[in-house]
């Protein structure tokens, strides 16, 4: 299941019209469905689980194993963004070349796709690392 049908379906759970929710997130008419790969990029994602309570997890996987790991703070989310910008950065640089994926240099939407998954693998590794290396931190 794609980040757009389990947005649709969480708006027909929740008896949402989905312009509605494009319009209360400042999202252009028709915004949701024109999304032919299914996957929003990050900043998108991101509004979409605020307005819904919900995780980005949930949005990309349909589920949500977020409950028992650490949260994030400000200062993780800061450090996150920084290193995610730099990441990003060299990666469209290109000072050793383009990116290429079998021999086919990468578009942008493809590298918003993989913005999308290096954010999500950076948020994951985070939420471990607190977990494994402070473990009573972090129980609630």
């Amino acid at each position: 299941m794609t980040s757009v049908e389990i947005v649709k379906n969480i708006c027909k759970e929740r008896k949402i019209p989905i312009s509605k929710l494009e319009k209360d997130l400042g999202f252009s008419n028709g915004y949701i469905s024109q999304l032919k790969k299914g996957v929003f990029p990050a900043d998108r994602l991101k509004k979409i689980a605020d307005y819904f309570g919900t995780s980005i997890e949930y949005l990309m996987t349909g589920t949500d194993t977020s409950s028992n790991k650490a949260e994030l703070t400000a200062k993780d989310e800061r450090e996150i963004g920084r290193d995610l910008d730099r990441i990003m950065k060299e990666i469209k640089n290109g000072d050793d070349g383009p990116l290429f994926y079998n021999g086919i240099e990468m578009d942008e939407r493809s590298l918003i796709l993989l913005e999308n998954a290096i954010e999500y693998a950076l948020r994951e590794s985070r939420k471990e690392n607190k977990v494994k290396y402070n473990p009573h931190k972090n129980k609630k």
